[in-house]
């Protein structure tokens, strides 16, 4: 039996007891299960999520849930990166156990369960120190972290003294709406992709927008635009979010599909 650990919110403890771990995550290819990894000589190794996690996840502080998986069990297994570029393998769970434990530099490869785990899988579950691993990015000490608000955290500590040193050009006050809305006339129909892009980048900066205006590029050619827009209405109080969104949901590509589930989730 292959051994691998879990890390999820301690409030997911008493659940996880009873009833196992749920298929709550998306992996490569859409599939539904949950990511996890092998436990190595090394703890810091065998637990390098913890800090990353804890930067997107909930309130609270998380514990490691050791899971037994049948030898024969098939995985997805690769580094984080592999993932959108369709790399990632898939092998026995002791053979990503095995491959994983001969890199030289595990940081960033991650396993994924196409599946929930059982009650009866689960070893044990114990709390771990909560500053194990790495944040960004591996060998991201050092290294001036991003300041945009892609990259950037809302509320994440030392985060308005970060933006106060080294201010990203994109920061400041979104343009106005109409003149967001006349570059959107501007560029055409269906209008240049990047173009597009830029436009709704600056309206996703906003809490409320003219969705009926944006809902043509639904049916825009090129699935960046279609997800980006996604991605724009998806925190978006306005009305006709939801039928916009429940549109996109059946849409013909899978990253496309795959943001509209993110932002419901989110």
């Amino acid at each position: 039996m292959a051994m691998f650990v879990h890390l999820t919110a301690a409030a997911n403890a008493p659940r996880i007891r009873r009833a196992g771990i749920r298929a709550d995550s998306t992996g490569q290819g859409g599939a539904r299960g949950l990511y996890c990894f092998p436990v190595l000589p090394s703890y810091v190794l065998t637990h390098q999520w913890l800090r990353e996690l804890a930067r997107f996840g909930p309130r609270g502080s998380l514990v490691a849930v050791h899971v037994r998986l049948d030898d024969a069990q098939e995985v997805l297994t690769g580094h984080y990166r592999d993932r959108a570029k369709g790399a990632q393998r898939s092998v026995p769970a002791a053979e990503a156990v095995r491959l994983i434990g001969a890199l030289a530099d595990p940081r960033g490869w991650e396993v994924f369960l196409p599946r929930a785990v059982g009650a009866r899988e689960v070893h044990r579950i114990r709390t771990v120190p909560q500053v194990a691993g790495w944040r960004y990015l591996p060998d991201a000490h050092g290294v001036r972290p991003c300041t945009c608000s892609g990259c950037r955290i809302r509320g994440e500590y030392g985060n308005r003294r970060l933006r106060e040193r080294h201010p990203h050009p994109s920061d400041g006050p979104p343009p106005p709406v109409p003149v967001l809305l006349g570059r959107l006339e501007a560029a055409g129909d269906p209008g240049d992709p990047a173009e597009l892009r830029a436009v709704l980048h600056w309206f996703g900066m906003r809490r409320r927008g003219p969705v009926d205006r944006l809902a043509r590029l639904a049916s825009h050619p090129d699935p960046a635009v279609r997800e980006e827009l996604v991605w724009t209405v998806g925190r978006w109080s306005t009305p006709g979010v939801a039928e916009l969104l429940a549109g996109l949901a059946d849409d013909p590509h899978p990253d496309v599909r795959e943001a509209v589930e993110a932002v419901r989730d989110g």
